[in-house]
């Protein structure tokens, strides 16, 4: 009959020499399964082992197949759109309108008002050795002016090579945050400005080698490593970090501590209460009110972006006011002082490569390298869904290294896109990466002629500035869906906050990264498996567990397995498998002896040397107890894999592979019912 057919379509023998299936009792078929055709277990079509490699290295450093639309075209035109694939201006460029302008100019501005303001505090010392530590300069610790810097030529180089047309570019404060705190381990800013320049300079050099050889060697894949979970703890201890950092200025404290952590932090601030200065506290606290109430106000009504977008810079400008016709100075407010006037100064020549610092600044550059790329390519898919066009992740590798390579070299710091100000960008209506030029143009004549107005700038308005920032990057609905979602995730989430706010910065990030990959070898070395059951009436075969209808065949024990198999698991797979045995000889009665283990290896989707060895024991180890082992529907690799064992020993016959469960089930059922006394 045709259900007692084997897998190839030959006749079911048990075997070379014709003996009868082992078993004191047949296994009943399920009354409804009626007898089908059995399908054969076909192996791949043969190829090359150079084929092969071709078909992997594409598949894992090409999945998005970039030179498919070059396929057809003349040689010239193929050169045109490599020019076209490298520098992306070009595809936009030509056709560019004058309406397309409009909406760019008006962007750009809004974009520019919320870089300067912000640009101006990312650093701690200025050239002239400021008396104190200034808002956003604080995280990385750098001259004020370098903020300005950063938002002035990086803008121009992405716009070039960039292929979002939402991402606005500059310095972001988790990268500054990260550069200031591991550069200050070796380093003190304040005893030795210059040095600490020349580190931070060369620290982005290597941020940016490390961000294009990414893209230019295809493997954009790395920083997948740093999870959803990881990046939503780690954001929202940074900002912790980041916002009580700013109690320095918000309280008027003199002598800060220059550690990180929360409890240095709050014991530094309580044991120097007798430096709050109370006009400080008074002007922070109004000017902090009114930048969270412009955030609610955009939040809640989404059409009045502008006004989140317009409120820093119009607090720096009555701030300054203020300052300059009351003479706040003197009354214990502490301003940023003279800022020189001028361009980007070649930075080449400050760039350090001395032995003592170079582990340093390696390290520095790799790691926020990878934190604010991840951070650009996230905002810049965020936004491309949102208007329904694609970003090309290694592109915009590419873009974002040469940028800051580039940076680098004219007295920049690490920049990417900020997902605040690319909201904005997005919010005020830009269509092309326009918006970034103009930027970068209004930050251009704020250099050339418009510093000295910041002169009487407080610093605890760029201390509130700061905090209105960096408040949105604790997600609590977030944190909460990732704990419905899942518990180890919620766990990770959890160890990237608390290593932040009471470890550092770079050992919180290390720990949840560490836990991440952590779990993905427990995934590995601890695969699922699942025994499953027939729902009644058809020949679909499910999870016992998950489908109560689900029914046990009696005689058989069907095991899935969702996982490679591989040397990391195969021992752990070879005990699973025989404790299931074991527990499931014992509970079936002996009118239903266990004789059949069906092993689904549908959701196989590879296996090594180790793995096609333990199918070998395991089938070997079975078959000693009187039952048998078939194997339902290997995929592509494991059937040749098997074939190839088979070479040398037939450890696998014809009889022992079918399509599917239920195919193994019926042909094996009315074998053994055949067969029974």
């Amino acid at each position: 009959m045709v259900g007692m057919r084997g897998a190839y379509g030959g006749s079911y023998d048990n075997g070379n020499d014709n003996r009868p299936l082992r078993g004191a009792a047949a296994a009943p078929a399920p009354a409804e399964m009626p007898a089908m055709e059995v399908h054969k277990v076909l192996p791949p079509p043969p190829q090359s082992t150079a084929s092969k490699l071709k078909a992997r290295v594409k598949e894992t450093l090409f999945p998005d197949d970039p030179f498919r639309g070059f396929k057809g075209h003349p040689l010239g035109v193929q050169w045109l759109m490599a020019v076209k694939y490298l520098f992306p201006i070009l595809d936009w460029l030509p056709s560019y309108s004058f309406s397309l302008f409009k909406s760019d100019l008006i962007a750009g501005l809004t974009i520019a008002s919320l870089a300067i303001p912000q640009a101006c505090t990312r650093p701690i010392k200025s050239l002239l050795s400021l008396r104190f530590g200034i808002s956003y300069a604080k995280l990385a610790s750098l001259p004020p002016i370098i903020g300005l810097y950063s938002s002035f030529v990086p803008p121009m180089v992405y716009a070039v090579l960039g292929s979002s047309r939402d991402l606005a570019v500059g310095p972001v404060s988790i990268a500054s945050l990260i550069m200031g705190s591991m550069l200050r381990q070796a380093v003190s800013p304040s005893a030795e400005p210059m040095l600490f320049l020349q580190l931070a300079f060369t620290s982005t050099l290597f941020a940016g080698i490390v961000q294009a050889s990414l893209g230019i060697l295809r493997l954009g894949f790395i920083i997948d490593f740093l999870s959803k979970a990881t990046l939503v703890g780690f954001m929202a201890g940074a900002a912790i970090i980041v916002s009580l950092q700013q109690l320095k200025a918000l309280l008027g404290i003199v002598h800060f501590t220059t550690e990180m952590g929360i409890v240095p932090v709050m014991a530094s601030v309580f044991h120097h209460t007798n430096e709050w200065s109370w006009p400080t506290i008074l002007m922070g606290a109004c000017f902090l009110v009114f930048l969270l109430a412009a955030r609610h106000v955009s939040l809640r009504w989404p059409r009045l972006f502008w006004v989140s977008a317009c409120a820093p810079l119009a607090s720096v400008i009555i701030s300054t006011l203020v300052v300059f016709l009351f003479k706040a100075q003197n009354h214990g407010i502490s301003i940023i002082g003279q800022l020189k006037c001028g361009l980007n100064r070649p930075s080449w020549d400050k760039l350090l490569f001395d032995t003592t610092y170079l582990g340093l600044t390696m390290k520095t550059g790799l790691v926020t390298g990878i934190i604010s790329l991840t951070e650009g390519i996230a905002v810049g898919r965020t936004f491309a869904s949102l208007k329904d066009y694609q970003v090309d992740g290694n592109k915009e590798m590419m873009a974002i290294g040469l940028m800051n390579v580039v940076g680098s070299c004219t007295s920049c710091y690490v920049t990417t896109g900020a997902f605040s100000r690319s909201a904005v960008n997005h919010n005020a209506g830009c269509k092309t990466a326009m918006s970034n030029v103009i930027m970068a143009l209004t930050v251009m004549v704020t250099l050339l002629f418009l510093m000295p107005l910041f002169v009487y700038t407080p610093n605890v308005v760029l201390g509130a500035i700061i905090i209105a920032a960096v408040i949105g990057l604790i997600d609590i609905p977030a944190a909460y869906h990732i704990w419905k979602m899942d518990k180890m995730d919620f766990l990770v989430c959890v160890c990237a906050f608390a290593g932040v706010i009471f470890i550092s910065v770079q050992e919180g990030l290390a720990i949840a990264v560490g836990i991440s990959v952590f779990r993905v070898l427990l995934q590995i070395t601890r695969p699922k498996m699942m025994i499953q059951g027939n729902i009644k009436g058809t020949d679909i075969y499910r999870n016992l567990h998950q489908y109560k209808e689900a029914q046990r065949i009696p005689g058989f024990l069907i095991l899935a397995i969702e996982a490679p198999i591989n040397f990391a698991n195969s021992n752990y797979l070879n005990e699973r498998i025989k404790r299931w045995i074991e527990e499931e000889s014992s509970a079936q009665s002996k009118q239903t002896e266990l004789r059949f283990i069906i092993l689904d290896l549908s959701a196989v989707p590879a296996i090594d040397t180790s793995g096609v060895a333990f199918l070998i024991d395991i089938k070997k180890s079975i078959e000693k107890h009187g039952m048998e082992l078939v194997l339902v529907n290997p995929t592509g690799e494991v059937m040749e894999k098997i074939q190839r064992a088979n070479e040398a020993h037939s450890h696998f016959r014809s009889d022992c592979l079918y399509l599917t469960t239920g195919e193994a089930v019926a042909s094996l059922s009315s074998l053994a019912k055949m067969s029974s006394p």
